[in-house]
């Protein structure tokens, strides 16, 4: 009797008149106990990152523009490295301690795509380095520099990689972040800081396909960015493994966001990829979470190139 009334309830929420966006907002708890009661994997519930905070104004953080005819990288092959070579689980953070920089906080600004690209990048400069290399990068200078995305209203992720390739990005200290109320600084030519104004490139810029070949460049080379889509109930992720329940097809999607895989594994038998997110800490797992793999598209736009030590 319960799971019927659970139905409809699922049912009643996809068939209402929808709510001004301006007006709604994403800390919902009827929608937090929807899901919790048909709960299989992850839980809901407030996140400190979006008290207070409309719909209208979380859809500006999902700033991945998740158009695949824009696509221009090659797909990088890594057939060379066995299958069995690749472990039940991994974690870069455990990997490379000194390399995997901490969560960033991207504000009010459509500049996913940015942060994780230019995280990405800082990682796997520390990494080919040996640890030697440990600048953090600037997402200020993709968002402000970078005139083949769009700033704050969005970005495409392969053109932030050819831009890593072509020009190469500061690092934060040189070029701070100050985009997270929505507007982008001017491009900068100096440090604001009075360093030397040096770049720090990639050596390439490449698409990697496939879960395998996926997990195969995490082991190897360092965290990848990817874009997928975002539903309303990823919001109000706290913990576990994301996934859509079966209700949640009927749930609008809010736009495509870019964040940094950092690893995978696998519990009670759902495999999953571990993620850093740029929302702060007051989101998910201390700023991390599991999704599902295969779940929201999160394999099909996976990006990187190799630091330029």
């Amino acid at each position: 009797m319960l799971k019927f009334v659970a139905l409809l309830a699922c049912v009643a929420v996809a068939t209402a008149v929808p709510v001004s966006e301006d007006s709604a907002f994403v800390v919902d708890q009827d929608m937090i106990n929807k899901i919790n009661y048909n709960m299989s994997t992850w839980y809901a519930g407030v996140n400190e990152r979006f008290v207070g905070w409309t719909w209208k104004e979380a859809k500006q953080l999902l700033g991945a523009h998740l158009n695949k005819e824009t696509f221009n990288l090659p797909v990088k092959n890594l057939d060379h490295i066995n299958d069995k070579d690749i472990p039940a689980s991994f974690d870069a953070r455990k990997q490379w301690p000194q390399s995997i920089h901490p969560i960033r906080d991207q504000q009010r600004c459509g500049s996913c795509w940015a942060f994780a690209a230019s995280e990405v990048l800082s990682d796997r400069f520390g990494i080919a380095s040996n640890g030697k290399e440990e600048a953090v990068l600037s997402p200020e200078d993709l968002v402000s520099c970078d005139s083949s995305d769009m700033g704050c209203q969005g970005g495409i992720l392969s053109n932030a990689w050819n831009y890593l390739k072509d020009t190469g990005i500061v690092t934060d200290k040189c070029f701070p972040y100050t985009a997270g109320q929505g507007t982008a600084a001017s491009c900068e030519t100096k440090c604001v800081d009075g360093e030397s104004f040096t770049k720090y490139k990639s050596k390439d810029a490449y698409q990697i396909t496939g879960v395998d070949n996926i997990k195969k460049e995490i082991m190897t080379s360092g965290p990848v960015e990817t874009g997928f889509m975002v539903y309303k109930s990823f919001m109000s992720y706290t913990s576990g493994i994301y996934q859509r329940h079966w209700w949640e097809f009927w749930d609008t999607l809010e736009g495509g966001h870019a964040v940094k895989i950092i690893g995978w594994g696998s519990e009670n038998g759902v495999d999953y990829w571990l993620v850093a997110n740029s929302w702060g800490t007051a989101w998910g797992e201390q700023g991390f979470f599991r999704i599902k793999q295969g779940d929201c598209g999160f394999e099909e736009q996976v990006f990187a190139g190799h630091a330029d030590i």
